[in-house]
């Protein structure tokens, strides 16, 4: 597979992932809002970083 091939696969992946997060529910007390983990958003190394795991290993 080449690396643009690879690259586009990726982007189409990541933007299908995108669209199937999950919608943050409203919460119904406030403890557990204090309690809740902060969201992790997602970084622009983190794809470099994942196509360059990909581009390692052989389909």
């Amino acid at each position: 597979m080449k690396d643009n091939q690879l690259q586009k696969l990726l982007k189409k992946t990541q933007e299908k992932a995108a669209a199937k997060a999950a919608k943050p529910r409203p919460s119904f007390d406030a403890t557990l809002e204090a309690t809740k983990k902060p969201g992790t958003e997602d970084t622009p190394g983190e794809a470099d970083e994942m196509f360059k795991e990909m581009k390692r290993r052989e389909f």
